[in-house]
């Protein structure tokens, strides 16, 4: 496995809450130490995980800082900046630029349904207004629309700056044909946990996760036996993480993950904010079962 920009392993970080809905930024800023502890080479702050959609930009971007600067320089920061307005994600990849974090992650846009010279023309004017590097994030499940891998290709081609894919489509066979046309110093991120495996097999350098949050050693071991060459026991991990991973989506991302946080890590990580709800009693008891399963929980 090549070495990346961001790490090989980042984590698509949570945002904690308080009781009434407030973010709380001691919290975060303590996760994020957490994190970087516990297998984490990177973060990906202010993602669809992070509950991006639902803060106000004030608060993104005192969020932001208060991240930047308790990391300080230990790990990369990738934050998430992606609207589904072109000029709004410029405005927002600014605002992030200023608050000093290393690169962007920038999601196709999602209920427009652009055409594929859409996309283009949307990433290559991010591209132009920013010197950060730039990770693309095609993730059609809640985007309406797949990125096309010559599309990607085109903009690896075009913009220096943006460097790297986020891929969660959940198509071994797109994953393959990424790396088959994008040159080698581009960075190919699963963003499916339960695929870092065979992504893996086909080309992917590293993984964007949700699991991580709370066990990003298994990820980083698994990973490891991969790149030494030790298929059978990066399969024996694989055994053990995909429940896990299964159980971070029996509702909707990021309900479990955040009850999750707050279970294994004691940070309390609070409940997500609507349209999304806590997490079901029913889903909490698989929850529990699969993180006891692991040893994560007693």
């Amino acid at each position: 496995m090549k070495k990346t920009y961001f790490g090989r392993l980042l984590t698509a970080m949570v945002t904690p809450f308080n009781a009434d809905g407030s973010i709380n930024y001691e919290a975060g800023a303590d996760f994020a130490d957490w994190l970087l502890a516990n297998g984490s080479d990177g973060l990906v702050v202010e993602g669809s995980t992070g509950e991006a959609a639902t803060m106000d930009m004030d608060e993104k971007i005192k969020f932001m800082q208060n991240i930047v600067a308790r990391v300080n320089g230990r790990a990369k920061i990738v934050a998430g900046a992606g609207t589904n307005c072109t000029a709004s994600t410029i405005d927002l990849v600014k605002k992030m630029e200023a608050c000093g974090v290393d690169g962007v992650l920038v999601v196709g846009p999602y209920y427009n349904k652009p055409t594929q010279e859409g996309y283009y023309q949307h990433f290559a004017a991010v591209a132009k207004a920013t010197k950060l590097p730039i990770i693309v994030y095609n993730v059609p499940g809640r985007t309406g629309g797949n990125i096309a891998p010559e599309t990607v290709a085109r903009l690896a081609a075009d913009f220096s700056n943006i460097v790297a894919i986020k891929e969660a489509a959940g198509n071994v066979a797109q994953t393959a044909e990424l790396y088959r046309v994008l040159p080698e110093d581009f960075s190919i991120y699963s963003g499916d946990d339960g695929l870092i495996l065979p992504f893996l097999s086909v080309g992917a350098c590293g993984l964007i996760s949700v699991l991580a949050n709370v066990n990003g050693n298994i990820l980083q071991q698994l990973m490891q036996a991969y790149s030494e060459g030790r298929v059978k026991d990066a399969a024996d991990l694989n055994k053990v993480m995909v429940p896990l991973a299964k159980a971070m989506f029996i509702e909707s991302n990021p309900i479990p993950i955040k009850a999750a946080v707050t279970k294994v890590t004691g940070i309390e990580a609070g409940a997500p904010r609507l349209p999304l709800t806590p997490i079901s009693a029913a889903a909490e008891a698989k929850l529990d079962a699969a993180l006891k399963a692991a040893g994560m929980i007693k």
